[in-house]
């Protein structure tokens, strides 16, 4: 049977807050309680459901990730719920959310926003050398008309005479052992410590609404792929007064046709042939600065590795930069002509032992001629 999605299985829209799944969560953890529903079997499976719906909505990442992919998740792997065990008893679940632990009203003052993630794709001389990009990014913002206040303009939040600002309610219970004392959220005020009797028609109480907000990066030369850069204070707003989260920026950077990266170095590949190669020569190569003439000397082997001093990667840690290094390729004709191949077989004749530039080659011929003595 396939999944619910989750906005439908909260009850909310997809433009929802935090403070709004929140809410919608506690209300639904209310409702579907075992010590209060009648079918327990019910009650059961819809928790299941509504914290795993939580569970995602929840955290920034996770929801983006849902937003783009659904139940499948990046990859068709599905969320990780981190083991979270559903299936044993509720206790742990609402204690937790209502007795003190983390949804007990204990944090009560100001809270940092989320962080928020962007990937951005860049070019290889924009990694090299640095950028400065322009992203849009949704995100959640303090409400202009009520200042995030929640409250319509020219009204105020009041003290709820429940809780008496606390968020927190205790009720004893007669146990066995005793009397216990169970502190859960305010279910006046829903655990706020205020109602807002007139809230804010632009953003419905909720004091803050979903903008797009154009924010410029400045990318360091020497990024590589996986670099991550923090833009302090541009993530989610922050609750009850407290400030913004953090931009985080994942850097990708797309591979070059000629170049390849080697820590700081760019590395290249660049063919001559072999009359170049035994004759020595200057041939022109491409550079992130531009083209230079490059000297190959008389006699040059394949794989020779010519380096040019300062023309690679900006460091991103330190001054300076990286260097070039080309490989040098010595390239085969395939199709000759007959004039060629008799001019060829005439220089091979003039050919000795002592022509041999190759260490290698020449101690492999060495063993040979004093094999046949």
């Amino acid at each position: 049977m396939s999944k619910r999605d989750y906005y439908e299985v909260l009850g909310v829209s997809r433009e929802a807050g935090e403070q709004e799944i929140k809410k919608a969560y506690r209300k639904l953890l209310k409702e579907y309680h075992p010590d209060v529903h009648p079918d327990k079997k019910l009650a059961e499976e819809k928790i299941k459901e509504i914290n795993e719906a939580y569970e995602v909505l929840s955290d920034p990442d996770k929801r983006a990730q849902y937003d783009q992919f659904g139940h499948a998740g990046p990859g068709a792997g599905g969320f990780d719920f981190g083991g979270a065990d559903f299936g044993g008893g509720f206790g742990d679940i609402f204690d937790m959310f209502f007795g003190g632990g983390m949804g007990g009203g204990q944090r009560r003052g100001p809270q940092k926003g989320a962080d928020l993630r962007f990937n951005m794709s860049l070019s290889f001389e924009e990694a090299a050398f640095g950028v400065e990009k322009e992203v849009e990014i949704p995100r959640m913002e303090a409400c202009d008309v009520c200042g995030g206040s929640g409250a319509e303009p020219g009204t105020t939040a009041q003290t709820c005479p429940t809780c008496h600002g606390s968020g927190r309610v205790a009720t004893v219970s007669k146990t066995f052992i005793g009397n216990v004392q169970t502190v859960r959220p305010c279910g006046t005020c829903g655990g706020e410590g205020k109602i807002i009797n007139k809230p804010c028609r632009h953003c419905g109480g909720q004091g803050k609404v979903r903008k797009h907000r154009k924010i410029k990066v400045n990318v360091p030369g020497g990024v590589d792929s996986g670099t991550r850069i923090r833009v302090p204070a541009e993530g989610e707003a922050g609750e009850r007064g407290g400030p913004p989260g953090d931009l985080y920026v994942f850097v990708e950077v797309r591979p070059h046709s000629f170049f390849d990266r080697d820590g700081d170095d760019v590395t290249c590949q660049v063919p001559v042939n072999f009359v170049q190669a035994a004759l020595g020569t200057e041939i022109e190569v491409p550079t992130l600065d531009g083209k230079v003439l490059v000297k190959v000397p008389e006699g040059t082997q394949s794989g020779t590795v010519i380096r040019i001093r300062g023309k690679g990667i900006k460091r991103l840690r330190g001054t300076g930069r990286g260097d070039q290094r080309i490989e040098i390729k010595v390239s085969v004709p395939t199709k000759l002509s007959d004039k060629q191949k008799e001019l060829l077989r005439e220089f091979g004749k003039t050919l000795s032992l002592d022509n041999i530039s190759n260490e290698k080659e020449k101690s492999f011929f060495d063993k040979v001629k004093d094999a046949f003595m």
